[in-house]
């Protein structure tokens, strides 16, 4: 692998996670419009996630190059700051993942809110067991 293709792939990473970036930006946005479209906030929460999979799953291909092509001599200095910015990572992925949950948990509650306000103005509908 050469230098340039090395860069490359550093270049897709990051294309990647700018595009998991702006997908949870979006779904944060449609979650905070009055009129809520569900199939949007989904679809770019999925996509959100798909992204944030991709990126992950490229960083650990370079983790795992860097480890094969390491010169196998002992290393003079610490591994204590790589394995510590490797933790670091992996706990915002964590964070990131359980603050996209509470947003589902979020959106459910108010898309059943909705729900609740709309039948209480409208009434219940005809085919919906109330009484005539």
């Amino acid at each position: 692998m050469t230098a340039i293709d090395k860069i490359q792939v550093l270049d897709s990473i990051e294309k990647e996670l700018l595009l998991c970036l702006q997908s949870a930006g979006q779904a944060l946005l449609e979650l905070s419009k009055e009129k809520t479209s569900q199939k949007a906030t989904e679809t770019h929460t999925n996509q959100f996630l798909k992204s944030l999979n991709i990126v992950e799953s490229k960083l650990s291909e370079q983790i795992n190059y860097l480890t094969q092509v390491s010169t196998g001599q002992p290393h003079e200095g610490s591994g204590y700051a790589a394995a510590k910015v490797l933790q670091m990572a992996w706990h915002r992925i964590q964070h990131v993942k359980s603050r996209i949950k509470e947003l589902e948990e979020c959106k459910i509650k108010y898309v059943q809110a909705t729900n609740r306000l709309q039948t209480q103005r409208t009434g219940p509908n005809p085919g919906s067991g109330g009484v005539m």
